[in-house]
């Protein structure tokens, strides 16, 4: 019971900290999302054991020049592209049967654009056309939330399948099959309130996120069997760490960005 209260009682403190950024001003959520990036490096660096800190400087410069600097469509898109390229090389190592896969640079460059770029483009999916659309980035972390909340409830109420069981042996396919289904029904709900995009693309977009948001985790779960450890971090009492709570936003982030792109071009 005691274990239950404090991961609810940091859960609540998450979440209002969250509505607190997104609610209270453009320049409190971008502050908070850099400072979970500098959390989720540090995390990540310790549990593949990076040395240096040249990682951090590297994420700041291009958080800072992408945050503020560039508006530049073209130059923004490169980013994506190598963002979305190191998540798929990221995929690649998830399936492959190896556990050690990389050499202190490509863990510097892996690091800096799955967790770095992932942070960056979760920070501008709210803002479009200079407005801050503070439902939609909402939208994206009830999906997330919703999806999570529910694929461990129906797991482990009915779970026999299990889905990965050399990397996450807990998760199963009936959970992973309820997240979705239930993430559907809130992007259902979430389509009366930012009506920017349509119900089609509301669903759309919850199942992208769905999809690679559960792929990141799972991912998140074989740099920390590699490591042997339990969780990313101790950050958060009953949750563990800051990646831990975050790996399938940052690795989703890209792909329901480039998914809202093509929502601009096709509507």
């Amino acid at each position: 019971m005691r274990e239950i209260l404090r991961r609810l009682l940091t859960g609540a403190v998450y979440v209002i900290l969250l509505l607190s950024a997104v609610f209270l001003s453009t320049d409190a959520f971008d502050f908070l999302f850099m400072t979970f990036g500098l959390a989720c490096l540090y995390e990540y660096k310790r549990m593949i054991k990076l040395p240096g800190y040249h990682i951090f400087i590297a994420y700041l410069a291009l958080w800072w020049t992408y945050i503020y600097l560039i508006n530049d469509k073209i130059l923004i898109n490169i980013l994506m592209f190598i963002t979305i390229s190191i998540n798929f090389i990221l995929l690649y190592y998830l399936f492959s049967g190896k556990e050690k896969l990389f050499n202190s640079l490509q863990k510097f460059i892996i690091g800096l654009f799955y967790i770095g770029g992932g942070c960056i483009f979760l920070t501008m999916i709210p803002y479009k056309d200079n407005e801050f659309a503070q439902f939609l980035i909402m939208g994206v972390f009830i999906l997330i939330w919703v999806n999570d909340t529910f694929a461990y409830l129906v797991g482990k109420s009915i779970g026999r399948n299990k889905l990965f069981p050399s990397i996450s042996p807990k998760k199963t396919i009936e959970g992973a099959v309820g997240g979705f289904v239930f993430a559907l029904a809130a992007s259902y709900f979430l389509s009366k309130y930012e009506t920017n995009i349509s119900l089609v693309q509301w669903l759309i977009l919850a199942s992208v996120i769905v999809l690679t948001g559960s792929l990141g985790d799972l991912i998140e779960s074989k740099f920390k069997r590699a490591a042997g450890v339990k969780d990313s971090g101790a950050i958060l009492p009953g949750h563990g760490g800051m990646l831990d709570r975050l790996d399938s936003l940052v690795f989703a982030a890209p792909f329901a960005y480039l998914t809202l792109i093509i929502f601009s071009h096709v509507s």
